[in-house]
């Protein structure tokens, strides 16, 4: 076997499970949104959109497990219950998202299809990838990214070149923050939780079993994914900023009609007449193979929860695609709004999470473990809060609490109880006697 070739194919496999619908859509307009300080703003969308996704696959190279090893040192109750609110969080938000957005920008304005029968080819046919998972990687990494990779580039390539460069002014007072906030939308944190477990099991069935091997080949494609990641994610947000003047942007449309407005004028404006053809197998291909990675991971879990049953995993993805096509049938804006409070939640103790598993041993003890997700998940409750309605309610205790006008109330404590919970576990140990 090929190990440069296996590594770079794996590393193509993951940056095509991370790029989904969010990825390609939020960009250009946060670009458009940022206009000159459209730079700050990639900052800000790269910490959330790239870095912590890259060390959520380093920590899946540590651990070599499922996503239930991520939280089993809080306690296996904390763990199942966390896994099983990905799990469907992922099967209800961002897969049937893909549907959604596959629908309104590849499908829709071409042959005027009703969101039932565009969802339920498109989850027909992720059935078909997902119950054939041991060919995924090979089939992802060698065709699709390709395909997906040139198309990207040929938008980023041609529109930084023909562009007037003319940028609006930036609608953002804190841009860093909110490219931070943007990168949310996008899953990848969450994603890397989920997709991280079907490489490692991907790669088990092509025979890779070594750990030192697996974790030498998921590092490096983590890096790989990562690094186009970054590229894309800021050529698309440039491309969107450098159009600013040139793309009118209804500011009047709901947010996925103004995300969808611009990409197609910036394909129009770089590729001409067929850059919407080009635009709609781009959305098709990213869309699809996020999902794709999205029911596997669900289908895996639940297989393993079921003593390795070959039929759990059959039933878990066929209701995940049942999932997707009953929740593809909203818009993608409406399925963003749903997305957020949750995101609010889950998403700081994901963040946390990875970041415990990817440091020394040392340093992340079962206590520090217990005390900063704890922390963790009372300070993200006021963000929560906020999204469903109650922001006047609780007005006066996030006045309190630093960067919670952000909604990042969480990030401080949680640092601190990091470097707190580490101080009392190094002052408490007693010198052992020879």
């Amino acid at each position: 076997m090929n190990k440069n070739k296996e590594v770079w194919i794996t590393g193509f496999a993951l940056f095509s499970l991370f790029f989904g619908a969010g990825n390609l859509l939020l960009p250009p307009l946060l670009g458009y949104n940022s206009g000159d300080q459209w730079f700050w703003v990639v900052l800000g969308f790269v910490i959330t959109a790239v870095f912590i996704p890259v060390l959520g696959i380093l920590a899946h190279a540590k651990l070599q497990g499922t996503m239930f090893d991520f939280g089993k040192k809080v306690s296996p109750a904390f763990s199942f219950v966390y896994c099983i609110l990905v799990y469907m969080i992922s099967i209800a938000i961002p897969s049937p998202r893909t549907a959604s957005a596959s629908h309104e920008i590849a499908i829709y304005p071409f042959f005027e299809t009703t969101p039932l029968l565009t969802s339920s080819i498109y989850f027909a046919l992720v059935l078909i990838f997902v119950l054939n998972r041991s060919r995924i990687i090979n089939l992802i990494g060698k065709y699709l990214t390709p395909l997906i990779a040139i198309i990207i580039f040929l938008v980023i390539g041609i529109g930084l070149f023909s562009s007037g460069g003319g940028m609006n002014a930036s609608i953002f007072k804190t841009p860093i923050v909110d490219g931070v906030l943007e990168g949310y939308q996008t899953f990848d944190a969450i994603g890397a939780v989920v997709v991280g477990g079907v490489i490692i099991i991907s790669l088990g069935l092509k025979g890779i079993n070594s750990s030192a091997e697996k974790k030498n080949i998921i590092r490096k494609s983590g890096f790989i994914a990562g690094t186009g990641l970054a590229v894309i994610y800021t050529g698309l947000i440039a491309v969107g900023a450098f159009y600013g003047s040139e793309i009118f942007v209804d500011g009047s449309l709901s947010n996925d009609m103004q995300r969808a407005t611009l990409l197609r004028g910036i394909s129009t404006a770089t590729l001409g007449n067929i850059g919407t053809a080009f635009l709609s197998v781009l959305v098709a291909l990213a869309c699809f193979t996020t999902a794709v990675g999205i029911v596997t991971g669900t289908a895996d879990y639940f297989k393993g929860l079921f003593n390795n049953s070959q039929k759990a995993y059959t039933i878990t993805a066929i209701i995940g695609c049942l999932a997707g096509i009953l929740v593809g049938q909203m818009d993608f804006h409406t399925i963003i709004v749903i997305a957020l409070p949750v995101l609010m939640l889950i998403y700081p103790i994901t963040i946390v999470l990875i970041f415990l598993n990817v440091l020394p041993e040392k340093w992340a003890s079962q206590l520090v473990f217990r005390g900063v997700v704890l922390v963790t998940i009372v300070f993200s409750i006021p963000d929560f809060l906020g999204f469903v309605g109650l922001k006047e309610n609780i007005s006066g205790i996030t006045e309190m609490i630093p960067l919670s006008s952000h909604h990042m109330g969480w990030v401080i404590p949680a640092v601190l109880s990091l470097v707190l919970l580490n101080l009392k576990t190094f002052t408490t140990k007693q010198p052992q006697m020879s």
